[in-house]
């Protein structure tokens, strides 16, 4: 059942204070510049997907909504084109994720570039959750 999707709906956003605290003192994490990127197996209250993903940008870094909202969205742009072959191995194994990307350069990036880098996020996360089960 391959089904394709590539929207980014509301059971798909992390958005749980108990999961993100959880995820943030429990989970793993690794670098891909310039995300951070932290993860972690759960157990989700959906089926129907197997990741929750959350996007956070700096205020320091920041400090105009104006500039964190456009770097959210062009990551989760990036995420939600990209995510087809994360999702595909996750329902393979039968795995859930809660992931968490924290934008940590100090300048706006292209969406070019932040497209690159998440192919590369989400290959390093396919490993990891195949890996784990």
């Amino acid at each position: 059942m391959a089904i394709k999707t590539y929207s980014f709906n509301k059971e798909e956003k992390l958005k749980s204070r108990k999961m993100i605290e959880t995820l943030f003192r429990d989970g793993k994490a690794f670098s891909v510049f310039p995300y951070r990127v932290i993860y972690m197996h759960a157990s989700l209250h959906t089926d129907k997907y197997p990741v929750q993903a959350g996007f956070s940008v700096s205020s320091r870094k920041f400090p105009h909504a104006v500039d964190r909202n456009r770097i959210k969205r062009l990551g989760r742009e990036a995420y939600r084109i990209q995510k087809q072959s994360l999702y595909d191995a996750l329902r393979e194994s039968g795995a859930q994720l809660a992931v968490f990307f924290i934008y940590t350069d100090k300048k706006i990036a292209d969406f070019d570039i932040l497209s690159r880098k998440f192919s590369v996020i989400l290959e390093k996360l396919t490993r990891e959750a195949v890996r784990k089960d």
